[in-house]
């Protein structure tokens, strides 16, 4: 058991930290670079996005529940944009949030979560839903750490569409899935971060990947969340990289991200991350 005596030199005491099961690893994606043009349709029929690789199936945010449901994400880069395929199976695909900016997570969602640094403060966060409908919102910080979310802030340039294998609010039928597929502008991303210009091979930024999904009525044939005594059930949360509690904004905990070539090289990440993300615990149990 890991057990780390934390030292409140203000008051001379000591905290026994118990963190054992709270050091969490993040996941690891090397994304391939692409010199080809990629039409953002929601499909991925472009030779280049059959040579990338998908994620892990996504697992519940707490890191021990498997989803009903099946989530897989791949990525690409050019000099221009983060390229991001998600393909979301559901039995039943539904929305109807249609403004943009509302609070997409209300439906089923797909979400990212991006940070140039490799810290836990400016990143940014795009929700789309079934229907295409963005919120793209900007944190100073985490809310833990008092932190606010800037809902007029744009990624101005930004492509995103959705695909659909099935049929939309019709609940008398099935679905298979559906996918969303985005261009995320590189230089809108940089201008988060505190010193880099453009992206460069072997750079390393956080990035996790976030479906909400609601247990549902069908009431006169619509699709609307499930509720129990008047208040709404609490929703589903898959992710790429676990957070360890129902909590998207630990951004120590999202995953890396590393810019390879056009062949997966062999850069690595930095031999002291379990260290590193044990700090991390311990800081978490003290603020």
């Amino acid at each position: 058991m890991l057990c780390i005596l934390f030292c409140a030199c203000s008051n001379n005491s000591k905290i026994d930290l118990q963190i054992n099961n709270k050091v969490i690893i993040p996941k690891i994606y090397n994304v391939k670079k692409t010199n080809a043009v990629i039409v953002i349709d929601g499909i991925s029929d472009e030779a280049s996005w059959k040579g990338a690789y998908f994620t892990d199936d996504f697992i519940d945010i707490e890191g021990y529940k498997i989803p009903s449901q099946k989530t897989n994400v791949k990525m690409m880069w050019d000099e221009k944009y983060l390229y991001v395929y998600a393909k979301l199976f559901e039995d039943h695909i539904w929305g109807d949030i249609t403004q943009r900016d509302e609070v997409i997570y209300y439906n089923n969602d797909f979400e990212v979560f991006i940070n140039p640094n490799d810290d836990v403060f400016n990143y940014g966060e795009i929700e789309i839903n079934a229907l295409g409908t963005e919120w793209d919102l900007l944190l100073d910080k985490p809310y833990r750490l008092g932190g606010k979310a800037d809902s007029s802030w744009n990624i101005n340039g930004l492509k995103s569409a959705v695909h659909i294998d099935g049929t939309l609010n019709d609940s008398n039928d099935i679905d298979n899935f559906w996918t969303v597929e985005m261009a995320i502008p590189l230089e809108e991303i940089i201008k988060l971060s505190k010193n880099q210009k453009r992206v460069l091979v072997g750079d390393v930024w956080r990035i996790n990947f976030s479906r909400v999904n609601w247990d549902f009525d069908i009431i006169n044939g619509k699709y609307s969340r499930k509720k129990e005594n008047d208040k709404y059930l609490p929703e589903y949360n898959w992710v790429w990289s676990p957070q360890g509690k129902i909590n998207m904004h630990i951004p120590e905990n999202w995953g890396y991200l590393i810019f390879n070539e056009y062949e997966i090289g062999n850069h690595s990440l930095k031999t002291d991350l379990e260290l590193e993300h044990t700090l991390y615990a311990i800081f978490r149990e003290v603020k």
